[in-house]
């Protein structure tokens, strides 16, 4: 039965008026949801749209439609990335026996285990809702990604805190010729800093052959060179997603050597192929050290304080990760 039908009857038997409310702001935000994924039928958004509404029928015990909504969800090719994870995990918690007996094929994928290191430090302050502050082995007040680069120094890596915004560089720099390719109808003024494509899936498709090309190369070890043509050639030109004063190019090459050309070739593939979805939520640390002086290892990390858990995205990534061959953890930092 629809939550419509059972609407007054389940109001009438809510006697606080706290919940009462309650109810009815999750009635309303349903109501809101559905009306949303019925006019746009078309948007990045429907993801999240469709995670929002399973929650909150889920939170007013329509269990059957919640599972429903998810499940839907996933057959639409607008619910990507961490959107489509979290749907994914939505639906093997609530399609059990009886609800549903096969097991869908995602599921080994989405539960896979993601390495866990653990880090003490000495806290600063434990209030809620502020931000994690550790004191390091010098006594310095420094936040849980400085303390986290800290225990990896000690084992000999170097690295940065980071999040997407070296990736986003790495991926400018490297793609260059990729996304200032000669595209018709792309480029409408000299002021734009990337092709209008670029975050829709014609920015693949347009280019498939130049793309597939450039990956190959990357992949056999021309990444390097790409990264340093480009920084020569161009640096200060506005690009989408690069930075010139964040990173040196001592840095980025460094990083770009220790990467295998296999998980950057598959990482770049990635951007190309939906830039939008995946731009954001990539680890905080990328650490690198070298095993020689022309190849090394290069690690990822998500670093979680106290309390702190991944979100969706972050999960999509680090699982989407693994299968570019990369090495990734999550960090977790705990009080002494």
């Amino acid at each position: 039965m629809s939550y419509h039908c059972n609407f007054f009857i389940v109001l009438c038997t809510i006697d606080d008026e706290e919940n009462q409310l309650l109810f009815l702001r999750y009635s309303d935000a349903i109501d809101l949801l559905k009306l949303l994924q019925n006019v746009f039928t078309c948007d990045v958004k429907r993801g999240y749209w469709a995670l929002r509404l399973s929650v909150d029928l889920e939170h007013l015990g329509y269990i059957d439609e919640s599972l429903q909504v998810a499940e839907n969800g996933l057959l639409d090719p607008w619910v990507r990335a961490g959107s489509r994870m979290a749907l994914q995990r939505r639906v093997l918690r609530l399609g059990k026996p009886p609800r549903r007996w096969k097991v869908p094929s995602f599921s080994k994928s989405v539960l896979r285990k993601i390495p866990e290191v653990y880090v003490q430090g000495r806290p600063l302050n434990s209030e809620m809702g502020a931000k994690n502050r550790f004191y390091n082995e010098e006594g310095t007040q420094c936040g849980v990604e400085e303390l986290a680069l800290d225990y990896y120094a000690a084992e000999g890596w170097q690295g940065v805190h980071t999040e997407s915004g070296i990736w986003l560089t790495i991926f400018g720099l490297l793609m260059w010729d990729v996304i200032y390719a000669d595209v018709p109808n792309v480029f409408h003024t000299r002021f734009q800093n990337a092709p209008l494509d670029l975050g829709t899936d014609s920015f693949y498709t347009a280019r498939a052959s130049i793309i597939a090309s450039h990956l190959q190369q990357i992949h056999d070890g021309m990444a390097e060179e790409f990264l340093i043509k480009s920084w020569e050639t161009h640096n200060g030109t506005s690009c989408r997603g690069v930075n010139w004063d964040r990173h040196s190019l001592d840095e980025l090459r460094a990083a770009v050597t220790c990467v295998r050309g296999s998980c950057l070739a598959s990482f770049c593939k990635l951007l190309c192929e939906d830039y939008r979805s995946w731009s954001s939520g990539m680890p905080d640390l990328l650490l690198w050290r070298f095993c020689g002086e022309y190849s090394g290892e290069a690690k990822l990390v998500e670093v979680k304080g106290p309390k702190d858990r991944l979100s969706e995205q972050q999960r999509a990534w680090l699982l989407m990760l693994m299968d570019c061959g990369f090495a990734v953890e999550v960090c977790k930092v705990k009080p002494l």
